[in-house]
């Protein structure tokens, strides 16, 4: 007996293993686009090859502080300890209220290294800046260095970071070089969420593509920003219109600095750098909630496709198996389990090579679809405060909001 060709088959068969091959697909693609190669990582330089690197201009660090009395101490301390042998370190405390300051006083005075470190007060956040924008602002106008490090106060670095940074980014003849930093996941919530948004980056900013010169997608990572002085200064810095209210810094510096030529290069820096951005769940949700919608490509429409999207590749291959109870014309229980098996299969090879690489156990891909839906809430609430102009708030105070 001759077989019904598919388009010919029941419309229930046909969505079933069209969504089917449609998630499958999506997996594979997106672990084929963002998987690293070799070249992408960023080795830690050797004792014999630090000696070879010499001639090393002076480098000034500058790190925004706003109420981080629980990571300032470990973010400075790991910058004074780095072996580069030619830094500053700045950082800009930007109206802390909490002891933040206290903290890198005592560091000043305690630290061996103390005298490497100033320390820039500010008090007033001028009219069309962003908080953040603006320290950074202030921090490279106090710099004294040819080269120029953001880092957000959040990170810990190792000893070699900033030399092996600076090697690779003389190999790579890069006007701005970025490093991706280790996530530091202790918490339920933080193993649950941060997962979803690295796929979530990636899938918007392969590396390959970001790293390509003829291809005008650019991205960076606040934790460890690496740039030219004469580059930054060239395209205005952050005192240029355009970004000195952004809420996406290290994002917008990168598509300025590639759109005006220059060349950027974003590698993994797992092992050099270690951030932990969020400490709890109402900080990841606020956290993200400020530029989930601002630092997605393609404005409303693609966030509908997103919002979709999501909750189709991440929850409904979750549900297929409630498909046994629905008796539906036309659907065999073995067209059932073969599309569910496959999507799952797909869906979880791809987070335990996630998990592998975010230092997560297997079981931690069974939370995906609790992830994603969460973030289907995160995506949704923050484009309607920004189109709503009701404002993203962080830190105590408001972007985006109707009065600007």
């Amino acid at each position: 007996m001759r077989k019904t060709p598919f388009w010919k088959q029941s419309w229930p068969r046909r969505l079933l293993w069209s969504h089917a091959i449609a998630v499958a697909g999506f997996y594979m693609i997106n672990w084929w686009r963002t998987r690293p190669r070799e070249s992408d990582q960023v080795e830690s330089l050797s004792v014999a090859a630090r000696a070879r690197v010499s001639d090393l201009p002076l480098v000034s660090i500058i790190v925004p502080a706003r109420d981080e009395e629980h990571n300032i101490q470990r973010c400075v301390e790991s910058l004074l300890g780095q072996d580069y042998g030619n830094f500053e370190v700045i950082v800009v405390n930007d109206d802390s209220q909490d002891r933040t300051g206290e903290i890198l006083q005592a560091i000043q005075q305690q630290h061996p290294h103390g005298d490497l470190l100033r320390v820039v007060e500010v008090k007033e956040l001028p009219t069309g800046w962003a908080g953040k924008p603006h320290a950074m602002h202030q921090g490279a106008l106090a710099a004294r260095g040819a080269w120029l490090v953001f880092s957000d106060a959040d990170t810990c670095h190792a000893p070699q970071a900033l030399r092996s940074a600076f090697a690779r980014a003389q190999e790579e003849c890069a006007d701005l070089f970025s490093m991706g930093a280790e996530q530091e996941l202790p918490t339920f919530w933080e193993r649950v969420l941060i997962p979803i948004a690295y796929m979530g980056i990636s899938m918007l900013y392969p590396p390959r593509q970001v790293n390509d010169p003829n291809n005008p997608l650019a991205i960076a990572a606040g934790q460890f920003m690496l740039i030219r002085r004469e580059v930054y200064e060239h395209i205005g810095g952050y005192a240029a219109p355009h970004l000195r209210a952004t809420v996406l810094d290290d994002l917008d510096l990168a598509r300025t600095v590639k759109a005006q030529g220059y060349r950027t290069r974003f590698l993994d820096g797992r092992g050099l750098v270690f951030v932990r951005m969020y400490r709890n769940f109402g900080e990841i949700w606020r956290g993200w909630l400020k530029n989930a919608y601002l630092g997605n490509r393609g404005g409303l429409p693609f966030l509908v496709v997103q919002l979709v999207g999501l909750f189709n590749v991440c929850i409904v291959p979750f549900l297929l198996p409630l498909l046994f109870f629905a008796r539906i014309k036309g659907l065999s229980k073995r067209d059932i389990t073969r599309a569910t098996a496959l999507e799952l299969w797909a869906l979880l090879s791809y987070r335990f090579w996630l998990n592998r690489k975010l230092g997560l156990p297997r079981w931690q891909a069974l939370t995906h679809p609790l992830g994603a839906a969460i973030f289907e809430g995160i995506l949704a609430r923050s484009a309607w405060l920004v189109l709503s102009r009701k404002g993203v708030q962080w830190r105590g105070r408001t972007y985006h909001g109707a009065e600007e």
